[in-house]
């Protein structure tokens, strides 16, 4: 469990640093969403490639519609969230994005059977609670935080598919199905959206890819080592370190309905954690 939280953690720091480099990507060079969604997958192959090993996928997983399925999800997922980055802060987008965690627990409850106790419920309606101070749906809710909030969606069903799959295929094989399928999904549009490959752009797709796959691979490692019921309190460091990033990156500082917010999300993960000790 110690080695999971661990993994989990780091995971947490990663993925909110790739999507810093998405967003000066996409906000500060004017590069299409969908291009750097495009070679985050493609380039998040070839950092692969060496440390496969013998985790090659077999004929099995290749024709497995569920590894597809997986990568279709965090192809949806990704694309959405660098969309919501081209206008919104990053700590409004996480916060927005961290219905994600709560459709992971009761996807996992619903077909996993995983127990779900009554405590840990009404700790999944606080934090969903939370989401709704930030995404504030009908009271200011912008295109951008719609777009955090279906990566949200995306994203829990992902997370799921972690622990559905953990048996199917090694991690590394798990990370390479879902880099190449959605290499694959998003090429079209990577390839109408191709910017002008400056340095600096190319310096933030390399660090975005390299992060964002460094930090699933983690989050595969860990998903595969314990429930999700029992990671979900720690998966909102995200939340810490996309609110560290974005204060010290981009000058963003919360405003008080999202702060309320986001400390509602944190404070229910943490309290889902001391409720099961």
């Amino acid at each position: 469990m110690l080695r999971a939280v661990f993994l989990l953690i780091l995971a947490t720091a990663l993925v909110p640093l790739g999507d810093t480099a998405g967003k000066l990507l996409v906000e500060g060079q004017g590069i299409a969403p969908e291009f750097v969604a495009w070679s985050r997958f493609a380039l998040g192959v070839l950092l692969l490639l060496p440390f496969l090993g013998r985790s090659w996928p077999t004929r099995a997983n290749v024709s497995d519609w569920r590894l597809w399925l997986r990568a279709a999800l965090i192809a949806g997922g990704i694309t959405s969230i660098l969309t919501a980055l081209k206008t919104e802060p990053l700590a409004n987008v996480f916060g927005a994005f961290f219905v994600g965690p709560m459709i992971s627990v009761v996807l996992s409850a619903l077909i996993l059977k995983e127990k779900v106790s009554l405590g840990r419920a009404l700790l999944l309606v606080a934090g969903f609670a939370g989401v709704l101070l930030v995404v504030r749906p009908g009271f200011g809710m912008t295109p951008g935080l719609g777009f955090a909030f279906l990566a949200g969606v995306f994203y829990g069903a992902y997370l799921f598919s972690g622990r559905w799959l953990a048996d199917v295929a090694p991690p590394r094989t798990l990370l390479l199905t879902q880099l190449v399928g959605g290499a694959i999904l998003t090429l079209p549009l990577g390839v109408l959206f191709w910017p002008t490959i400056s340095l600096e752009v190319a310096a933030l797709v390399a660090l975005s890819a390299a992060a964002s796959a460094a930090g699933n691979l983690f989050l595969i490692l860990a998903y595969g080592r314990a429930s999700a019921s029992q990671l979900a309190p720690f998966i909102y460091f995200q939340l810490i370190f996309a609110t560290i990033f974005g204060r010290v990156v981009f000058n963003d500082i919360p405003d008080t309905l999202t702060f309320a917010g986001l400390a509602l999300l944190i404070a229910s993960g943490f309290a889902s954690l001391a409720l099961r000790k």
